[in-house]
């Protein structure tokens, strides 16, 4: 079995290209070909289909623990460039399926002779801000204002939806905010069915945020585009940010736009691929039952 492996701002996914549909992902095998000493090495497994709802391609996500995601922003820009560079999609537009909706992107290419895309723009759709859709328990049209009792205490969030879960919390200082210890104990919180990504946002002035990210199914991430574009929601819902916002996440630097309320959000980022391979056989039948998941 081929694969690439690519990253969009230190986010990192193992790429497998499976056009004829003779690929089935597994628990078991995402979480070995995710697991950093014993397999590739990621934070998630892309597979690349066919489309059959309307898109060019189906974007399979995996997170690391071996669970299915409905959306990955960093993921999407790399799909996009591995379709790009090797020619399966014509034109620099392309729609792709995923199990949070259609995502448009758009392909922007090195002016050199290679002609490789080097970033993608997304339209990551528009933000769900409705209780039960995103989902949240409880009562109320909406979570934009959720105080959560976490161990005796009480931690302010805004939840909305990206095509996944999120709940962001607004931090003075994001280099020393707690994710490693709250972020796993709001993603399993009984408030969220679906569980939660977790994001630690300091605005830094209107249009300059950054964010530390617990991605559910993960842990701590160098960058989430799901999380970056909640974010910046979240910050002009609060009236703490502009719609033009760059995002500094460990990994990089994200554009995020957003118009406002039934307005899409628009990400544009870096896509790298890193190297390309070919599975080990031996290594592939003995996947399925050898590794535990990540800690």
């Amino acid at each position: 079995m081929k694969f690439v492996k690519s990253h969009g701002t230190g986010n990192d996914f193992v790429m497998i290209e499976d056009l004829s549909g003779e690929i089935t992902l597994d628990r078991d095998l995402v979480r070995a070909l995710c697991d950093r000493h014993f397999g590739v090495g990621a934070d998630g497994v892309v597979r690349v289909a066919k489309g059959s709802s309307g898109g060019q391609f189906f974007m399979d996500y995996w997170n690391a623990d071996g669970s299915v995601a409905e959306m990955c922003g960093n993921g999407i820009r790399c799909l996009g460039k591995y379709v790009g560079d090797r020619g399966l999609a014509s034109g620099e537009e392309i729609i792709v399926e995923t199990r949070g909706g259609l995502r448009t992107l758009r392909l922007e290419r090195d002016l050199g002779p290679t002609g490789k895309v080097r970033r993608v723009q997304v339209d990551m759709g528009v933000p769900v801000l409705e209780r039960s859709a995103i989902p949240v328990a409880g009562d109320g049209a909406d979570a934009l204002r959720e105080t959560i009792e976490v161990d005796g205490e009480r931690v302010a969030a805004t939840c909305l939806s990206m095509g996944n879960p999120h709940a962001v919390l607004f931090v003075d200082e994001v280099s020393s905010a707690p994710v490693g210890s709250l972020g796993p104990r709001l993603e399993t919180h009984p408030l969220f069915p679906s569980k939660t990504n977790v994001e630690f946002v300091q605005v830094r002035d209107h249009d300059r945020v950054a964010v530390r990210i617990w991605e559910r199914g993960v842990g701590e991430t160098l960058s989430s585009g799901t999380g970056s574009c909640a974010s910046v929601v979240a910050g002009q819902l609060r009236g703490l940010t502009g719609r033009r916002v760059e995002v500094a996440v460990l990994g990089g630097l994200l554009e995020i736009t957003w118009e406002g309320v039934g307005e899409p959000v628009m990400m544009s980022g870096p896509a790298v691929e890193v190297a390309e391979g070919i599975l080990d056989q031996d290594w592939l039948r003995a996947s399925r039952d050898t590794r535990p998941p990540r800690g």
